[in-house]
């Protein structure tokens, strides 16, 4: 058992504690409080940093990160995945070891940048392996794309019997996603909700009211979305546009719920915001990709404004420069200047956690949870640290505890 002492602790359940300490026993957190009297002879003083939980990278994609500095900024969302498409055709058959390499790189990235769990989106399930063997906690989730459903129950099987050959531990699970309404059929999306509700435990993830194209495709069945379809021969002719917006389509088909992370949601509207809300779903930003992928600036005021569950996320390293929550941290204080910084803090580590299925071991000082702590360098008479934690971190101010 061992007694840290802080200038700063940050416990994010409540408020920050000057000249906090934490007690941690067998790798849990045992108690937390501030320091009344003289040191106790089993503390060891950090000094001038902000003990905080590590934080949660909720929406990622590791197994592009061989595609980093590959995939110019784009105007528009539709053209930013036409010039993905165009990279990844540069390397029609990356050698397993670029890939894994990349993968393990951003993995050490991650951790280096304070992160503890991520929920990480694959389309090869490549990054399992690295991840099991890594610091992380995580879910791989497999995501599914099928625009076409006539044979939607068997690829949805096959997807979940590709997931039941790899063997989770406590730290690493699994589970399905759905890729986006555009290029998932309806009969896809039922039958992968149909999966998840098998494990009660399990979580689900899908991209959601990301571009403006989505948002017209999904109203009027026409526009860009529909010449990608059609170009890549996965366009059905016999879907009918349902003509609400992407929300409302998922809501009403039943696949929203506590347990599905909705990422982006740059374009939804006040009415989307109140559904998610009432259905308990968490909205996963991710501002600096939406940025460069031309999705548009997130509203992100009116996200924490409507009561919605709010995580964040970085995306990939083919749309973001770093995979550090710090940063996107500091891109969400530059777009939401009122919301409470307690709440932009409580978004990248206990919000993403419970989004996840982890909020029993990560995302705040609490009894019983895992100490995987963070220490972050903090100049000395810093008064508002939870405002001085948004300002942007570097990996060299963050040590592990």
């Amino acid at each position: 058992m061992i007694r840290y002492r802080a200038s700063w602790v940050v416990p994010i359940s409540g408020s920050p504690i000057r000249d906090g300490w934490v007690t941690v026993d067998g790798g849990r957190v045992l108690a937390l409080g501030q320091r009344r009297a003289a040191p106790a002879s089993d503390e060891r003083d950090l000094g001038d940093v902000v003990l905080m939980p590590g934080l949660v990278n909720a929406h990622t994609h590791l197994e592009l990160s061989y595609l980093r500095d590959a995939v110019p900024p784009s105007s528009s969302f539709v053209g930013w995945v036409r010039s993905v498409m165009a990279a990844r055709r540069q390397w029609p058959a990356p050698a397993a070891s670029v890939i894994l390499q990349s993968v393990g790189s951003a993995i050490e990235e991650a951790a280096a940048c304070g992160t503890a769990l991520v929920g990480d989106i694959s389309n090869t399930l490549v990054t399992f392996g690295p991840l099991a063997r890594s610091s992380l906690a995580a879910i791989v989730f497999n995501e599914v794309i099928r625009f076409n459903g006539a044979d939607a129950a068997s690829v949805v099987e096959q997807a979940s019997r590709q997931l039941e050959e790899l063997l989770p531990t406590d730290l690493v699970r699994t589970s399905l996603a759905a890729h986006a309404p555009y290029s998932v059929a309806p009969l896809v999306f039922r039958e992968i909700r149909r999966a998840v509700d098998r494990d009660p435990l399990a979580r689900c993830s899908v991209h959601l009211s990301e571009s403006v194209e989505e948002v017209e495709f999904l109203r009027t069945g026409q526009g860009p979305w529909r010449a990608m379809l059609e170009e890549l021969g996965s366009w059905d002719p016999s879907w009918v546009p349902p003509c609400v917006s992407p929300v409302q389509y998922l809501d009403d088909s039943g696949f929203l719920d506590e347990r599905v992370l909705a990422v982006h949601g740059v374009q939804m509207t006040s009415s989307d915001l109140a559904r998610l809300a009432a259905r308990r779903t968490t909205l996963v930003t991710c501002p600096r990709s939406n940025g460069y992928t031309g999705a548009g600036a997130p509203p992100l005021e009116a996200f924490y404004a409507s009561g919605v569950r709010v995580a964040v996320g970085t995306d990939s390293l083919a749309s973001a420069p770093s995979l550090n929550v710090f940063d996107e941290l500091a891109a969400m204080r530059a777009l939401a200047p009122d919301v409470p910084a307690s709440a932009l803090l409580d978004s990248a580590t206990r919000q993403g956690a419970r989004a996840l299925g982890f909020e029993s071991e990560f995302g705040s000082i609490e009894p019983g949870k895992r100490a995987r702590l963070l220490a972050v360098s903090v100049p000395p008479g810093t008064d508002d640290v939870e405002e001085y934690l948004l300002g942007g971190v570097r990996p060299d101010e963050i040590g592990w505890v």
